[in-house]
């Protein structure tokens, strides 16, 4: 088996975590799912800006874990949920590398199958 590579950020690829400092609230499908005034922005490189939301704050009877994995090299393997009947909705790093440790027990959602509202 290759062993996957472990990348820093650096200034060719920051990243950083800050709190987001505003209430973020996500729906799917038109229902809310998620409500939390303690989200996290992590900004990579450049990439869109991503909330990372307490899976506490993450209504669990709308969750069902799937068998999605994906692997990145500066954050280490996702593993992912679907939301009702949409596939792979959510993602999280379980495990995170130490430069993003304080994503650990978070999750994010992708913009295109969720609507994230920040006020």
């Amino acid at each position: 088996m290759t062993e996957r590579p472990v990348l820093q950020p650096s200034t060719a690829h920051p990243i950083t975590v800050t709190p987001t400092g505003r209430h973020v609230t996500v729906r799917v499908g038109g229902v809310v799912v998620a409500e939390t005034d303690d989200a996290l922005t992590l900004q990579e490189s450049t990439y869109p800006a991503v909330q990372y939301i307490p899976l506490a704050d993450v209504d669990p009877s709308a969750l069902t874990r799937s068998d999605t994995t994906t692997y990145c090299p500066f954050k280490g393997e996702a593993n992912y949920y679907n939301v009702g009947n949409a596939e792979d909705v959510i993602w999280t790093y379980e495990q995170p590398y130490p430069a993003v440790a304080e994503i650990a027990g978070r999750v994010a959602f992708y913009a295109d199958k969720a609507d994230i509202t920040v006020s």
